[in-house]
Parts: C-alpha cells; structure tokens; sequence
C-alpha cells in the first residue's frame, strides 16, 4: 500500500467494522491496522496512559476528562459502542431494595467509577428516579484509567485487595452494583442478585420513546498530531466506518447469517422503534442530544472542571451537499 498513510485503530471486533478490518471496504488514503483483540479496559487503560494507538475508540466520558486535562486528542462523530444502561443496576434479593431512592447513604458497587455505563446509570438515577449521586458511597475494585482528584463530597471506595464485588453482592456486603457487563455470579445463575429493574427492556423503551437517547458508550479519538498534519483524515474515516456499516445492515438481515431463531422479527421491532440507523454517526441533532446529556452527566459527577462545546471536542466531518452524488 505504497503512498497510504498507516494508522493503528484500537476497537472492538464488531460486526459494524467487520468489512473494514476483512477489507472489503478501505478507507480512501489509508492503511488501516485493526488492533481488536484487546478488551475495552486494556484498549482505554493503554491510550489514556500511554497514547499507543493512532485511533482508539473510547470511553466518551474518560474522552472528555483527557480533553479537560489537555490532552493532544480529538474524536471523529463515529460512535461505535451504544447500550441501554438500566438493565445493569443489579441488587442482593434480600437487601430490601425496591426503588433507587432506597440506595440513598447506601454504599453501590462499581468495577470503577468512570465507566461510560456508570456515568450514564448514575446520571439516569439522579435525573429520573431522584438518587444524588453524591449521597451515595461508591465502591470500587480498580484504579481509573483517567487520574483525577474526585471532589471532596463524592466518596469513592476501593474494596480490599482479593475480594471481588459480584460476590460481595451476593453475600449482602453491599446492597447494589452498577456494572458494565452482567456479573459473572448472575451469568452463573446465582439467585442473590436480581436486577433492580426486571422489567429494563420495557423502561429502556419509555426511555428512548420520551428523550430520543440511544447511549453513547464510546467516541473514537485520534491523536490530534495526525490531524493537524493531515486534515483529512477524519473525513476518509468516518467515511470508511459509514461503508462498513451500511454492510453489515445488509448483512444482519439476510437470516441465514446470524444465529437466531426469530433474527428479523428483532430487527424489524428495531427499525420500528429506533429507526434504519440506530448507530448512526455525525453530530446529527440526536446525537448533540446524546452527547450534551453525557458531558453534563461527566461534568456534574466531577470528573471535568467545564463544559466545552461539543464542535470543539470533535472534528467537522460534514460533507453537507458535497457528499451526494456528482453533478453532469
């Protein structure tokens, strides 16, 4: 690939970039080294500590907190992580937890307090269901990827060495868990731990139906080196993921693909709530939404001094009229 610039991207293996790491679609200029074997700790703690990687898709608030300490990054609109978050508030069966104003000077579990997952959850709580998070003890089993001074009414616990949260939970140690993932003890079957909301599918829907936020997890971040050298980079890569997206929609709607008994009545029940482009890019009028919610979630939860526009943290990658087709 003479004359192609290199880049290494950090990302998940998902079916969305599928095309672009098999290379059935290329991005115009670019010799792209898919690095996607690493979990998303590893890939964060790596770029936030080490800047190894060209591009890196990101945990958004760990982004934010980068930019408000100055870090030499920006992000491109390609959003490659989104998830509905409340069915990932787990509590012990028998802690007589029943709304989350129960959790009120209570202490909750969280594998670390910056998760794109628990910035959501938390602000969600705060916001619809009147928990203030910092009436609430936090208990945490690892450091944080993005080092910060939390402000001195936000308390933050770390549990002692060789315990494991999943299991505190289950004995009753602690009454509730914010998780990124199902625990591991409640994938196993344990009938300790039940979610809060049994019934999340149904509320993520109200959700979605009343403020029109599908939850940004991830951004995808690229050292602002490359573009200050090379301004368009951004747009040839946004443009390469939006290919490799179309392809797999197509992909996932043919059922002899995916393994799933009833795979296009799910997808049908998707375009009919969430439209054709659930995972759509670009700071489109939804996804400002989207963002502003998360950054003054971030910001409120203490983990950035300011608000900064969101035309600052990422790069213009419109096209406008300019990408439709060509004129005779």
């Amino acid at each position: 690939m003479a004359g192609k610039l290199k880049l290494t991207v950090a990302c998940g293996d998902y079916e969305i970039l599928r095309a672009l790491k098999e290379g059935a679609v290329e991005a115009d200029g670019l010799e792209l080294v898919m690095l996607t074997r690493m979990g998303p700790r590893e890939r964060h703690w790596r770029m936030a500590r080490r800047a190894e990687f060209d591009v890196c898709e990101a945990n958004v608030g760990a982004y934010f907190m980068e930019r408000d300490q100055g870090a030499p990054l920006t992000a491109i609109p390609a959003f490659l992580h989104r998830r509905f978050r409340h069915g990932f508030l787990f509590v012990n069966a028998a802690a007589g937890i029943r709304a989350p104003k129960d959790l009120i000077g209570r202490q909750v579990g969280g594998t670390n307090f910056q998760p794109a997952s628990n910035i959501w959850m938390r602000g969600i709580l705060e916001e619809e269901y009147g928990l203030p998070h910092r009436q609430v003890t936090w208990v945490v089993e690892r450091s944080e990827d993005v080092v910060f001074t939390p402000p001195k009414d936000l308390r933050i616990e770390m549990i002692a060495p060789g315990k494991k949260l999943d299991l505190m939970l289950a004995e009753g140690e602690i009454p509730a868990m914010l998780s990124p993932e199902l625990p591991r003890l409640f994938r196993a079957g344990d009938k300790r731990i039940v979610r809060l909301f049994p019934d999340y599918k149904e509320i993520e829907l109200a959700y979605f139906r009343r403020t029109g936020i599908f939850p940004i997890m991830h951004v995808t971040t690229i050292k602002q080196e490359i573009v200050d050298k090379f301004p368009w980079v951004p747009t040839n890569l946004v443009k390469a993921f939006e290919a490799a997206k179309a392809i797999a929609y197509e992909r996932i709607a043919n059922p002899r693909v995916v393994p799933l008994a009833w795979v296009r009545t799910a997808l049908e029940e998707q375009e009919e709530t969430l439209g054709r482009d659930p995972w759509a890019y670009g700071l489109t009028p939804a996804n400002r939404k989207n963002l502003e919610t998360v950054l003054r979630y971030t910001f409120e939860q203490g983990m950035i001094s300011k608000m900064l526009p969101l035309d600052a943290l990422f790069a213009d990658t419109d096209l406008g009229d300019a990408g439709g087709s060509d004129g005779i």
